[in-house]
């Protein structure tokens, strides 16, 4: 495993985006490679529900999951800086995007819909695309949630290959993050 990276991390870092879009796999490498813990709001979730998202959804329905979900990221918010990935739909909460916009630097895994179809096709866990047809599903979701993902501070195409790939580029956005929060603001800029 490749050694950690120096990057200064004073915040947390938040994966935001799709179901399938590699945000609990490329959360986990991440946070090796910047040696930081990695925490999953959705096994978060679980844990203090003593129950899966499924069944949270089937017996309490996505509106009580969804406010679960928001008090659970703003908890895990808190602390030494970590990698955190959420859930698919955790960033569309307005008062949640503004607590990840206070005390972390958000990332978009962006992906295109036939990737994630192939991703999520792997598993019969996630409660969207029990019924219905998963393409029609997705690519509504993608319609009303990609506008709101690209507010997040860094934005990453996630790849169809290796993890590490992908890694590698979260690190150089953040990389690029770091150096231009390094470089001093112009005299004309300042006075504007």
């Amino acid at each position: 495993m490749p050694d950690a990276v120096e990057i200064p991390i004073d915040r947390t870092i938040v994966l935001v985006g799709l179901m399938g879009a590699g945000k609990s796999c490329i959360g986990r490498r991440l946070a090796v490679r910047l040696g930081l813990p990695f925490r999953d709001a959705d096994a978060e979730i679980e844990s203090a529900a003593g129950s899966s998202i499924e069944d949270i959804f089937e017996l309490h329905g996505e509106a009580a999951f969804r406010e679960g979900e928001a008090r659970v990221i703003c908890r895990l918010l808190t602390g030494a800086p970590h990698v955190l990935a959420t859930g698919g739909g955790a960033f569309m909460n307005p008062d949640t995007r503004a607590a990840i916009g206070e005390a972390a630097v958000s990332v978009w895994l962006r992906a295109d819909l036939d990737l994630l179809l192939k991703r999520t096709g792997r598993r019969n866990n996630r409660p969207l695309l029990k019924h219905g047809d998963p393409r029609k599903t997705l690519s509504d979701l993608m319609a009303w949630r990609y506008p709101i993902y690209g507010t997040a501070d860094l934005i990453v195409d996630s790849f169809d290959g290796p993890p590490e790939v992908t890694v590698e580029r979260v690190l150089t956005a953040l990389r690029g993050r770091a150096t231009a929060a390094k470089d001093p603001i112009p005299v004309e800029e300042a006075e504007a």
